[in-house]
């Protein structure tokens, strides 16, 4: 039997509240391959369950979570290039 709106809604906001719940103090943060220690990046962490944390390399206190749904969307959108700027 297919979910409900209302369902799907409940769902995905569980998922995101586990997914903040996580203690991720001791993750491994990457960044993208060549760039520098001292240089402004973007750097992810790989998170249970296919999520990802994003967070930037001059505010590494500030994480934000994505969903393993969230982060494939993300990916393919960029390589579409929905997100290129004009």
């Amino acid at each position: 039997m297919a979910e409900t709106e209302a369902e799907i809604k409940a769902r995905k906001e569980r998922e995101k509240d586990e997914l903040y719940a996580l203690d991720i103090s001791g993750v491994a943060w990457e960044s993208a391959p060549g760039t520098e220690s001292h240089e402004e990046r973007v750097e992810i962490a790989r998170l249970p369950g296919g999520a990802v944390a994003m967070r930037s390399s001059l505010d590494p206190e500030t994480v934000l979570r994505y969903t393993e749904a969230e982060w494939t969307a993300f990916v393919l959108g960029a390589r579409d290039g929905e997100f290129d700027l004009k």
